[in-house]
């Protein structure tokens, strides 16, 4: 069960017992957030003594709440074969990849990159699924070599390509096709994946044809079926049009004597950014094993969760430089910016903005709370609600997820740290970058 999120304060006497406060956030809240009196917590340890040691802005992550978030996934299937494959690109923290490793998660990857860094952290190959559109012939030997689960192929042109190179280098390669069910996944046109108009997957109706090509190649298996409609999904419906779209295939495919052993059904289960009430994953999971039994089929599941596992497992913590008030705007000017948290900018996203020390005594006021990039679109959040003073510290919500991955050094910002939470202890697991180390990998001219 995934509770409601809840940013009540703990029982101050709960909180002089650290057994018994771990005891409440664990029970009561959707991460490990939350206010004792009036000062923000990252599971044990305060935020705003995480700030005086390691400076502003940084990410912060709690590791109960990814651990709590992916058996949230593995245990809603039960005994329905299934492999979890968090979705690397949504948080490839080194660190973060090995504590899902150790958990036995499989992983889901989209480049050579991704690869790497499964295989540094520990995580094994062959429960590892490589998509997108757009591999390399260096990616596909690279995957090859490792032993990798399945190759998901999205054109002819790549079946070709990864044929060529299984043959050339004595493997066989395993393959599903990431099939393009035309479903509208009803979310941010940016984040959508599955419809015709989108370059991801082959077409629904050429997916057939594909296949009797690739049952004909012998340096070729074919393992499975593979869909991805898109990301932050918030209702269930697309889900089960796509599995039953996929389902009908898997029918054809039979007739023709291709078995299929397993269905990639992808991510793009969403979260709680402000009010979105999505499927919780037992209700997601129970919705497609239903519908399954129901079409007389028990095969192996693959989910690809990236979000939902660690969206809300991580704040961006930053600090308010200067306060601007005007009309018919005040800004709240931070250092934290569109290069550390890109989402906002880019998709229009809404993350919650809250104090990491809560001051009643300040009157509320509407606050854009901008950074100092120069672009007009490097706003946070607008019309927050906050009681602020210049100083203070303000954590943004649900950034564990598609935020320090799409960090960038533009106006040559330093690369912040990320940090992970384990009790009453943190880590640093990615230290800011200095500038010498922005500088490093240009050269002048030589004279």
């Amino acid at each position: 069960m995934w509770p409601e999120r809840a940013l009540d304060p703990a029982p101050a006497e709960w909180f002089g017992n650290f057994s018994l406060y771990l005891k409440w956030i664990t029970r009561y809240t959707v991460d490990h957030f939350n206010y004792c009196d009036r000062e923000l917590y990252a599971e044990g340890v305060s935020l705003q003594e995480m700030a005086q040691s390691v400076g502003t802005p940084f990410y912060v992550y709690s590791r109960a709440t990814i651990e709590r978030h992916w058996h949230a996934f593995d245990q809603a299937f039960g005994r329905h074969p299934h492999q979890i494959c968090y979705a690397v690109k949504a948080n490839s923290n080194l660190a973060i990849l090995q504590l899902l490793a150790r958990l036995g998660s499989g992983f889901d990857i989209v480049s050579g990159g991704e690869l790497a860094r499964v295989l540094r952290a520990g995580g094994d190959p062959n429960k590892t699924i490589f998509s997108g559109v757009g591999k390399s012939s260096e990616e596909i030997a690279f995957a090859l070599e490792t032993g990798i689960h399945a190759l998901n192929i999205e054109s002819l042109s790549e079946l070709k390509r990864v044929a060529q190179i299984a043959t050339e280098s004595g493997k066989v390669a395993s393959v599903s096709f990431r099939v393009n069910p035309d479903v509208d996944a009803r979310t941010h046109p940016h984040i959508a994946t599955g419809l015709e108009e989108n370059k991801f997957g082959v077409p629904f109706t050429q997916a057939l044809e594909l296949y009797r090509q690739a049952a004909e190649l012998p340096a070729v298996k074919i393992t499975g079926i593979a869909c991805h409609i898109g990301s932050q999904i918030t209702q269930l419906e697309p889900h089960i049009d796509a599995l039953e779209r996929l389902l009908f295939l898997v029918r054809a495919l039979e007739a023709e004597g291709i078995k299929i052993d397993e269905l990639d059904l992808g991510g793009g289960l969403g979260i709680r950014y402000l009010d979105e009430t999505p499927p919780l994953p037992a209700q997601w999971a129970a919705a497609l094993v239903e519908r399954l039994k129901q079409f007389g089929e028990h095969l192996k599941l693959a989910v690809e969760p990236g979000r939902a596992i660690t969206g809300n497992a991580g704040l961006l913590v930053t600090k308010v430089e200067y306060l601007k008030p005007g009309s018919p705007k005040n800004f709240a000017i931070v250092d934290a910016s569109m290069a550390e948290l890109l989402r906002p900018m880019l998709y229009d996203a809404d993350h919650d903005i809250i104090p990491v020390i809560k001051q009643p005594e300040i009157a509320l006021q509407q606050w854009d709370v901008v950074g100092p990039v120069c672009e007009s679109t490097d706003t946070l959040g607008r019309s927050r609600e906050l009681s602020l003073a210049e100083g203070d510290l303000l954590a943004i919500r649900s950034a564990g997820a598609y935020g320090a991955v799409l960090g960038s050094n533009y106006n040559s910002r330093l690369m912040i740290p990320e940090i992970l939470v384990d009790g009453d202890r943190f880590h640093t697991i990615r230290h800011r970058q200095t500038l010498d180390q922005l500088l490093a990998p240009e050269s002048l001219l030589p004279e």
